[in-house]
């Protein structure tokens, strides 16, 4: 019988073993490190990528803030001469009340009536002053209501006074002006007198 020593023959095969197992696990870690690299550098290049996009974004943003700026300064500087043009046009509309007030006055005024001062807050016209008797301060008010002009007169006060050694009545009463009428008037009519009834 042959005596066959199998030892050194496991040994190469351990050592082969070990060697396969080595090489095995050097490829499973370069494979890893490979995979690991690709994934890190996809996930870089997305967050670059999103990066962009949020300053891309951020650029717009600021851009219609802007934008939105001019656009509210212009808004109010349209708004300031829509302002301006409904001032200019309603001082354009009532450019000749004045005249026709004060002509109403001269034309309404009775004898032994004497103004002291006149007031206009928007159609509302405070007029102070003196009466010789309380029944021309009432002629007074009946010739304003009657005025095409002037409306509901309405007497705040009326007391006696002395005005140069002389008993006089102090009044002071409201009146309306009728800007209604005044653009219903027929055209080349005169600001005093009323359009013809009937």
């Amino acid at each position: 019988m042959i005596p066959i020593n199998l030892l050194p023959h496991r040994e190469e095969r351990r050592r082969e073993q070990r060697r396969r197992f080595g090489i095995m696990a050097f490829a499973t870690l370069a494979v890893g490190a490979v995979i690991v690299g690709v994934v890190h550098q996809y996930f870089a290049n997305q967050i670059e990528y999103q990066v962009g996009r949020n300053q891309y974004l951020e650029n717009e943003i600021a851009t219609l803030d802007r934008q939105i700026e001019e656009i509210k300064k212009l808004k109010e500087q349209t708004q300031a001469l829509l302002e301006r043009k409904k001032v200019v046009e309603s001082l354009q509309s009532n450019r000749s009340e004045t005249v026709r007030l004060l002509d109403q006055l001269v034309r309404q005024i009775p004898d032994g009536v004497f103004l002291k001062s006149v007031k206009q807050t928007g159609t509302r016209v405070n007029v102070t002053g003196y009466a010789t008797s309380n029944a021309r301060v009432s002629t007074l008010m009946r010739n304003f209501e009657a005025s095409p002009w002037l409306e509901a007169p309405s007497l705040i006060e009326i007391k006696a006074v002395t005005v140069d050694k002389q008993m006089q009545n102090e009044f002071n009463l409201n009146v309306n002006l009728t800007r209604e009428k005044a653009e219903e008037a027929p055209t080349g009519q005169a600001a005093g007198k009323p359009p013809a009834k009937g």
